[in-house]
């Protein structure tokens, strides 16, 4: 198998995920399919394909003729069973629940075409045990696109433990080719890598408000201004490797004593959800949403992934113009 035989593809959702992975697969010259259980959901997932397709070529991302091909191979539809029958790729972006996940790949598994690849958008849950009630599970894993799609260049493709190495291999070299960053993870644990990284530091951050010893808003202070403000060019390991690891030893056994090291979330997270503030949709979190806004917030966030983003195309253009 190689990636250049996935021609058809379905993409299953058109909430935050669905539309964008679309787009980002049309981009890549794969027809595509954005499912949704009416016809009206289905139209309106096309319309945020298209919106986004705007955000991307207005901002330089993507160019208006590459962008026009793409919006050209997308479609919408509320036919199931016809849709996912022709595809040969699938890619699931619905609640992140095990037993709709069981449900919905059984039921494609029966659809499908022996040579189609099942993969799921699922940010943590096991592929294994998705694949659980599947005759080729071989053909299913994870394709975990990160938020928002059409932005954000990682996909983080997850091996069960009976994925074949080979259709891992194909889907990397069909997301690269759509402009994604893709990396193989190659062992289904909790999380994934992505959010094994990102849960750590969720839950040292809320242990050190439990602490009292900074606010949530300092602490968020400290992860923009601070570590993750140089993170887009400078990994985790390249600092290690920079500082040195005789340094980096000394630090980590210093602090890591000190460190959250309970295997749940912390207490002060759960009252929070005991009392009904589980953030911005609740106006109440460690924020007060009342006085804050979610939608200019995830403006931020989408205007400086666009910078950085142009920045990355500026300098592979003149890496481009360097090397002719």
């Amino acid at each position: 198998m190689n990636s250049t035989q996935f021609q058809a593809a379905a993409v299953i959702g058109t909430g935050t995920m669905g539309p964008g992975i679309a787009l980002s697969l049309g981009l890549g010259g794969v027809r595509s399919t954005i499912l949704s259980r009416t016809t009206q959901g289905a139209a309106e997932g096309l319309d945020k394909a298209r919106a986004q397709a705007r955000v991307l070529v207005a901002n330089g991302l993507a160019a208006e003729e590459d962008a026009r091909r793409a919006l050209e191979l997308l479609d919408a539809s509320a036919d199931f069973e016809g849709t996912v029958s022709g595809a040969a790729l699938v890619v699931e972006s619905g609640p992140e629940d095990m037993g709709w996940k069981q449900d919905v790949f059984a039921r494609m598994d029966g659809l499908t075409r022996p040579g189609a690849v099942l993969a799921s958008n699922t940010s943590g849950l096991s592929i294994t045990a998705i694949a659980l009630r599947c005759a080729r599970p071989e053909r299913v894993l994870t394709t975990h696109f990160w938020n928002p799609p059409h932005l954000m260049p990682l996909v983080e493709i997850v091996r069960g433990e009976k994925t074949s190495a080979e259709i891992a291999e194909a889907l990397r070299e069909l997301l690269a080719g759509c402009g994604k960053i893709p990396v193989v993870v190659r062992k289904d644990r909790p999380g994934q890598l992505g959010n094994r990284l990102q849960m750590a530091l969720v839950r040292e951050a809320a242990n050190i408000v439990a602490e009292g010893i900074a606010d949530a808003e300092d602490v968020d202070a400290v992860a923009r201004n601070g570590f993750g403000l140089r993170m887009p060019a400078y990994g985790i390991f390249e600092h290690q490797d920079i500082v040195g690891l005789d340094l980096g030893i000394r630090v980590m056994d210093y602090v890591a004593r000190d460190l959250y090291n309970e295997p749940r979330a912390p207490e002060n997270m759960r009252e929070l959800v005991r009392t009904g503030k589980v953030g911005a949709k609740a106006g109440q979190g460690f924020y007060d949403w009342s006085a804050k806004s979610a939608d200019q917030v995830r403006a931020r966030r989408d205007a400086f992934l666009i910078e950085v983003l142009q920045y990355r195309r500026r300098m592979r253009e003149r890496g481009m113009q360097q090397a002719g």
